[in-house]
């Protein structure tokens, strides 16, 4: 066991070369296409879902609040429940942390990768799903997070090195594009009236604050926005830059 946890430290904190601008140019395109065809999405969708329920239990945690649980459900909607106040900075706070978690967790990917820690962020990612994992509720999202981690593994032990670099950009665009992406269907949900709607995130921050859901939404969106337009900046140039 200490062989395999000192070869998994070694290639985590081993900097990889500079990855070809093909290889993310390419994986840009490619998030781009299951951005906008809808089974693509569909399926992607449940990443961006993990990360964003792991959001709302990072900060509830943070703000004093106490984990009782995560449900994440086949049709890519999750549920975090927590213990505590009802009102208050904390609450808002995790409930605003949720669709900014993927921007979030994107940027600081693109950063790793600036740096040339593609592998290492495969297994931190990894780290994070089995702290996630103790805290599933249901059988869904039990297999949702352990498909994930599967995937996850299979990549960074046994992936080539070219394969480990365009997975972990292809994951960071991903989480980067589709943060905004989300905020939009969250909003077209509330439009319609359909699932989502009262139930949002938003219109949860609108019946804990004074300021309307719209508001919200626009909040959500600008930190996400944000995050792409950093993250992007630091994965296109710092590629050009290293090389």
């Amino acid at each position: 066991m200490s062989d395999v946890l000192a070869e998994i430290w070694r290639r985590a904190t081993t900097v990889q070369p500079a990855a070809d601008p093909l290889v993310v140019v390419g994986t840009l395109a490619a998030v781009l296409v299951v951005l906008v065809v809808p089974w693509a999405w569909h399926l992607a969708r449940h990443l961006l879902t993990i990360v964003h329920e792991s959001a709302h239990a990072v900060v509830a945690v943070l703000s004093g609040r106490r984990l009782s649980g995560v449900r994440l459900h086949s049709d890519t909607s999750g549920l975090t429940v927590s213990v505590g106040k009802p009102r208050g900075p904390g609450m808002v706070a995790t409930a605003f942390a949720g669709y900014p978690g993927p921007a979030v967790l994107g940027l600081g990917a693109a950063w790793l990768l600036g740096r040339g820690y593609a592998v290492g962020l495969l297994w931190l990612l990894l780290i994070a799903l089995a702290l996630l994992l103790v805290q599933i509720r249901n059988w869904y999202g039990l297999w949702a997070v352990l498909v994930t981690g599967v995937l996850l593994v299979a990549v960074s032990w046994w992936g080539t090195a070219a394969m480990q670099v365009a997975v972990a950009y292809a994951v960071t665009w991903f989480l980067l594009l589709g943060s905004p992406r989300a905020v939009l269907e969250m909003q077209a949900g509330r439009r319609r009236g359909g699932r989502g709607s009262g139930g949002s995130d938003a219109d949860v921050l609108a019946r804990l604050t004074p300021l309307p859901g719209g508001f919200w939404v626009a909040a959500l969106l600008l930190v996400c926005l944000g995050g792409l337009a950093l993250g992007g900046w630091w994965l296109l140039d710092g590629t050009l830059s290293r090389r």
